[in-house]
C-alpha cells in the first residue's frame, strides 16, 4: 500500500538513509562522468533524485518511475537541450529517495522543490497561505473571523479566498445578513453593554444577552448553510419570514428580514461569476509571452467565485507552457487543500499521474479536466483572458521599472545599471525600541521577501545616536556578505576538477562548455545577493558612516548614496550625497527618477516605522513573569487570574504562590526568589 505521508515531514531523513552507502561515489569531478558513477547502485523503482553542485547546493529536483533509467539519460553524451546540458555540467553529486509509487514521487518532488528552490526547476514565487472564513465553535457564542495557517481550531472553515480583502468584504456582508459576532473572546467575555457593531445592526450582541444563545445558534446555522451553497434556500426562508411578519403587522421584525435579504444580495453580487453546476473547483489558466509565464488561479466554492490570484513562476524560457503549468500545480497543492475538480487551460504531460497523486493527498477522488465546450470551457476562457491581461501588465511594469533604473544610473553616473538596490532607515522614539530596516528593489519592483529588520542590540549605544544605529545595522548586514565573498575566492579547486573532466571527450566538452556560452534561456533577471547600490536615508554624516563600514569590510565596489531631506523637509528638494563627491546633487522637481527614489525611501520609512511599532507594542505588553524560567502561557494566566497583576505576584509570599493551580513548591520558591533578588 502506498505511504500517504511520504511527502510530508521526513524527506531529508529518508534521503540521508537512502544515500549514505553511496555518498562517496561522486568524489571529485563534475558532469556526466559523476552521474554515471551512481548507475551501478541505483534501483529500478520509483523515486526522487536531487542534483547538487560543487558547493553542495541543490540545483535540480526530479522524479522518476524508474530511477536507474531516468538517471542514465543524464549520463549519456549529447542530445540534450542547452538548459539540461548546463544542469548536467554543473552537477557534482546526487542524492536519491526511493518511494513506493510514481504518484508518491510526484508529491515528494513538489515538497523538495518548495523547500530547496533549485535554480533549474520551475519555482512558485509566492506560496503564501490563503485566507479562510472560520466560524469558531469553541465558545457558547460562535465567532466569525478571518483565518490563516493550520486548521486546528474547532469550527467550520470556508475557503480558500484569493485575498484577505475578499475575506473581509464577505465577513462584513455576513455580519449584516446574520448578525454574527466578530469580536475576540476576551472582548466578548468582558462586555457589559452592547458595542457599536450592535448599534449599526451588524451584531446581535449575544455578549450582553440581547439575543439568547439558542436564537444566536440559529443565526449561526443559517450562515453556515449559506456558506455551504444553500443561498437560495436561506433567501427563500427570509422572504417567507418577512411576508409572514408583514402580514401579522410586525413591521419592525419584517424590516429586519428585509435588511438581511439586502445584505445577502450584496454577498452574492460581490462574486463576479457564479457558474451553475460548479460547487467546488479550482481553475488554472497559463499564458506565456516575452520569456515569462503567468498562471491565473480562480477559486470556486459552494457555487460561488471566491476570487482569483495571478502567479508569475520562475521558469526557464525554453520550457513550454504545459511544462510550467504541470510543475506549478504539483507545488501549488503541496500545502493547500485539494478541491474535487481542477480545470486547466492546457493539457499537462502528467495529468493522470497528477490526479492520482492528489487523490492520495486528499484521500478522495480528484478530477483534472481540460474542458472543450460548455460552462466549464467558458470558465477557463475567462481565466485565460485574465492571465493574458496580468502578464501584459507585468511586462509593461517591468519595462517601465528597467527604464527608471537606467535613468537612475545615468543621473548619478553609475558604472552599470543597478539590479539590486538596498535602502536603509532607522526608527525609534528617543532611542527606545530602536529598529533598523532594509528594503530591496530590483528590475521587477519591490522584493518584499528580501526585506530585513534589525533590532538594535548594542548596550553601549547612546539612546538616539542615529550614526551608531546605522553603523550597527550596516555592519550586521554586510559582515556576512563579506564572509561569503571571501569564501568564494577560495573555491577554485572544484573548477579545476571540472576542467580536467571536460578534457576527456569532445562530446563532454560540448556539454561542459554550454554554461560558458551566451544562453538566451539563462535567467538574466535573477536577483543577486550583493547590492549594486545602497541608499541611506540621511545626509553626509550617515553616508560617512556607511562608507567607513563598507571600507572596513573590503566592499569598495558597492555604490553609496545618502538622501538628505530638503529645507523644511520638503519633498522634491532632496539633496543626494554621493560617495567620493564633495558637493551634493539635486534632481529636477518633476524628474521621474526623483519620484522613483522618493518611493524607495518612503517604502523603507514605512517598513521601519511598522517594525518599530511592532517592537514597541511587544515591549509594552511584555510581563516580568516572562523572564522566569518555567513560566509559560498557562502558568502565567493562572497567576494573573489568581493575583490580578504581575505587581501583585511580585509581592506574594511563597505560601500564597503555592496556592495557585499548577504552581509547585519549587516553582513558587523560584518565582519568589526572582522578584526578591531583583529587589535586593
Amino acid at each position: 500500500m502506498p505511504n500517504k505521508d511520504a511527502h510530508d515531514a521526513s524527506p531529508d531523513m529518508a534521503a540521508k538513509e537512502a544515500l549514505q552507502p553511496t555518498a562517496e561515489i561522486a568524489a571529485g569531478g563534475s558532469g556526466p562522468e559523476v552521474i554515471a558513477r551512481y548507475l551501478k547502485v541505483l534501483p529500478s523503482q520509483p523515486g526522487v533524485y536531487r542534483m547538487l553542485d560543487a558547493e553542495g547546493s541543490v540545483i535540480y529536483v526530479g522524479k522518476a518511475r524508474n530511477l536507474k533509467a531516468r538517471v542514465s539519460n543524464y549520463a549519456r553524451l549529447g542530445g540534450h537541450t542547452n538548459r539540461i546540458a548546463r544542469m548536467i555540467a554543473t552537477t557534482a553529486g546526487m542524492e536519491f529517495v526511493s518511494v513506493g509509487t510514481e504518484a508518491e514521487a510526484l508529491l515528494l518532488e513538489a515538497n523538495l522543490i518548495k523547500r530547496f528552490r533549485p535554480r533549474f526547476n520551475v519555482l512558485m514565487r509566492d506560496d503564501k497561505s490563503f485566507p479562510y472564513i472560520l466560524i469558531a465553535r469553541d465558545t457558547p457564542a460562535p465567532q466569525i473571523m478571518k483565518h490563516r495557517g493550520a486548521r486546528n481550531r474547532k469550527g467550520d472553515y470556508f475557503g480558500p479566498f484569493a485575498s484577505a480583502g475578499a475575506v473581509n468584504r464577505t465577513i462584513n456582508m455576513l455580519e449584516r445578513a446574520f448578525l454574527l459576532r466578530s469580536c475576540s473572546d476576551s472582548v466578548y467575555e468582558s462586555r457589559t453593554r452592547p458595542c457599536l457593531l450592535h448599534q449599526i445592526k451588524r451584531c446581535s450582541a449575544p455578549c450582553t444577552g440581547e439575543i439568547s444563545l439558542d436564537d444566536y445558534g440559529l443565526l449561526v446555522e443559517e450562515a453556515v448553510r449559506f456558506l455551504r451553497g444553500e443561498s437560495q434556500n436561506v433567501r427563500r426562508m427570509y422572504q417567507e419570514l418577512m411576508e409572514k411578519a408583514s402580514a401579522g403587522l410586525e413591521f419592525e421584525r419584517a424590516a429586519k428580514f428585509r435588511d438581511r435579504l439586502a445584505a445577502l444580495a450584496h454577498v452574492t453580487a460581490d462574486q463576479s461569476i457564479n457558474p451553475e453546476g460548479i460547487e467546488e473547483a479550482d481553475v488554472f489558466a497559463a499564458a506565456q509571452e516575452g520569456g515569462q509565464s503567468c498562471i491565473e488561479v480562480f477559486f470556486f466554492r459552494t457555487g460561488q467565485n471566491w476570487g482569483n490570484r495571478a502567479y508569475f513562476p520562475k521558469a526557464d524560457r525554453s520550457l513550454s507552457v504545459e511544462d510550467v503549468l504541470d510543475s506549478f500545480i504539483a507545488q501549488f497543492y503541496d500545502d493547500k487543500p485539494v478541491p474535487r475538480l481542477i480545470l486547466l487551460s492546457h493539457d499537462v504531460p502528467n495529468r493522470e499521474l497528477l490526479a492520482e497523486a492528489l487523490c492520495i493527498k486528499a484521500d478522495r477522488k480528484v478530477e483534472i479536466r481540460v474542458p472543450q465546450r460548455g460552462t466549464k470551457s467558458g470558465m477557463v476562457e475567462h481565466a485565460l483572458a485574465n492571465a493574458r491581461e496580468a502578464l501584459g501588465r507585468k511586462l509593461a511594469e517591468g519595462s517601465s521599472q528597467r527604464r527608471l533604473l537606467e535613468a537612475l544610473a545615468e543621473r548619478f553616473g553609475l558604472a552599470t545599471v543597478p539590479r539590486r538596490i538596498e535602502v536603509f532607515d532607522n526608527s525609534h522614539i528617543q532611542g527606545a525600541s530602536a529598529v533598523g530596516a532594509m528594503i530591496v528593489a530590483g528590475p521587477d519592483g519591490f522584493v518584499k521577501g528580501q526585506y530585513r529588520k534589525f533590532n538594535i542590540k548594542s548596550e553601549t549605544l547612546t539612546p538616539g545616536d542615529d550614526y551608531a544605529m546605522m553603523r550597527e545595522v550596516l555592519t550586521r548586514r554586510f559582515r556576512r556578505l563579506a564572509l561569503d565573498a571571501n569564501g568564494d575566492k577560495e573555491a577554485d579547486g572544484p573548477v579545476a576538477e571540472v576542467a580536467a573532466v571536460v578534457s576527456k571527450a569532445v562530446d563532454l566538452v560540448a556539454v561542459a562548455v554550454a554554461p560558458l556560452l551566451p544562453d538566451e534561456n539563462a535567467d538574466d533577471d535573477a536577483l543577486p545577493d550583493r547590492p549594486d547600490l545602497v541608499l541611506i536615508d540621511g545626509g553626509a554624516g550617515q553616508l560617512a558612516v556607511a562608507r567607513e563600514v563598507l571600507a572596513d569590510l573590503g566592499l569598495h565596489e558597492i555604490c553609496l548614496i545618502g538622501i538628505a531631506k530638503g529645507p523644511e523637509r520638503d519633498a522634491g528638494r532632496e539633496h543626494f550625497h554621493l560617495a567620493g563627491r564633495d558637493r551634493s546633487l539635486m534632481l529636477e522637481p518633476r524628474d521621474p527618477v526623483l519620484y522613483f527614489v522618493q518611493r524607495l525611501r518612503d517604502e523603507a520609512h514605512r517598513f521601519a516605522i511598522g517594525s518599530h511599532r511592532t517592537r514597541r507594542s511587544m515591549a509594552m505588553s511584555a510581563s516580568p513573569l516572562d523572564e522566569i524560567v518555567g513560566i509559560g502561557p498557562r502558568r502565567r494566566r493562572a497567576l494573573m487570574k489568581h493575583f490580578g497583576s504581575a505587581k501583585a505576584v511580585s509581592r506574594a509570599g511563597v505560601e500564597d504562590l503555592k496556592a495557585v493551580e499548577g504552581i509547585s513548591a519549587e516553582m513558587a520558591q523560584r518565582i519568589y526568589d526572582h522578584f526578591h533578588e531583583r529587589a535586593g
